[in-house]
C-alpha cells in the first residue's frame, strides 16, 4: 500500500522531558488509524508534530513522499494535511455556512476576500452547503455557532477540515464533551469519509476506538509501544491488561 503519512526517528524535547521518543511509524492511504495511550503518553504531542504547531528536536516527518518537517502548519493544510483540536477553534458569532465557506474560499486562495465571495460566489456557497449537509448541519447552516449544542459544533470542526480538502485528516478527541448518544453518530460521519483519506483519531473511549480503527497506534512515555492491526491490539495481553482492563474487547 502506499505511505500517506509517516515519521522517522521523530524526537520531541521539552528541556529535560521526552515527549516523543524515536517514533518511527507509516501511515497507509486510506487506512482509519486510532492513537491510544495513558495520559502523558505524548500523543497530542505527536499530532502537533505532524501538523507542524510544533518543531521537533530531531527526526522527520513525511507526507506523501515529501519531507515537511520545516513546513509551517497553514503550508500543510494547503499540501493535503488537515487536523482538528480537544478544544475547537470555532468563530462563535459566525454561521455553520459562513464558517465552511471562509475554509473553502482560503483553499480556493481567496480566503482574505471571503465575505465577498460567500456571499456572491455560487460554487462557494454550494460547496458549503453540501459539506454541511453531509455532516447532518444543513438545518442550523445559518444559527450563531455559539448557540449551536456541543456535538454539532465538533461536527463543524471536523467539516471545516474537509473543506480544506485532506488527504491525511487527524482528529484528536473529536467525540470529548460530547453527550453519549451522539458520540457514535461522529464516529459513523468521519467513517463515511472518502475511502482515500487517510485518518487518525486520538480517542480514550475504546468502544469508540474499535468500533472505528483498523489499525491501532500505540504510545507509552512518548516511545510507540506497538502498532497492528485492530484486532490484534485488542488481543495482545499487555493492552488488555494495561489500557482495556480484564475483560478487553473481543
Amino acid at each position: 500500500m502506499t505511505v500517506a503519512l509517516e515519521t522517522r526517528n521523530l524526537v520531541k524535547r521539552f528541556g529535560g522531558l521526552v515527549a516523543t521518543d524515536d517514533v518511527s511509524i507509516a501511515f497507509q492511504k486510506g487506512v482509519r488509524y486510532a492513537l491510544i495511550g495513558p495520559n502523558g503518553a505524548g500523543k497530542t504531542t505527536l499530532i502537533n508534530l505532524l501538523t507542524g504547531v510544533l518543531r521537533p528536536t530531531g527526526g522527520a516527518v513525511i507526507l506523501e513522499g515529501a519531507d515537511i518537517t520545516g513546513m509551517a502548519p497553514h503550508r500543510r493544510v494547503q499540501n493535503g494535511l488537515a487536523r482538528t483540536f480537544q478544544i475547537n477553534q470555532l468563530f462563535p458569532e459566525m454561521t455553520p455556512l459562513q464558517t465552511v465557506g471562509l475554509a473553502v474560499s482560503e483553499r480556493q486562495g481567496h480566503g482574505r476576500e471571503w465575505w465577498r465571495l460567500a456571499g456572491g460566489k455560487r460554487e462557494v456557497i454550494d460547496e458549503a452547503a453540501a459539506i454541511l449537509e453531509r455532516f447532518g448541519l444543513t438545518d442550523v447552516m445559518g444559527a450563531e455557532t455559539k448557540v449551536l449544542p456541543y456535538g454539532k459544533q465538533r461536527l463543524l470542526e471536523i467539516a471545516v477540515a474537509i473543506a480544506c480538502r485532506p488527504r491525511v485528516l487527524l482528529l484528536d478527541e473529536p467525540a470529548a464533551g460530547v453527550p453519549e448518544e451522539e458520540r457514535h453518530e461522529i464516529l459513523d460521519i468521519v467513517g463515511g469519509l472518502p475511502d482515500d483519506v487517510t485518518i487518525l483519531l486520538i480517542e480514550h473511549d475504546m468502544d469508540l476506538v474499535f468500533s472505528f480503527a483498523q489499525r491501532i497506534a500505540v504510545l507509552v512515555n512518548g516511545g510507540l509501544f506497538m502498532e497492528g492491526a485492530a484486532k490484534d491490539i485488542a488481543a495482545d495481553p499487555r493492552v488488555r491488561e494495561v489500557y482495556l482492563g480484564e475483560g478487553g474487547h473481543g
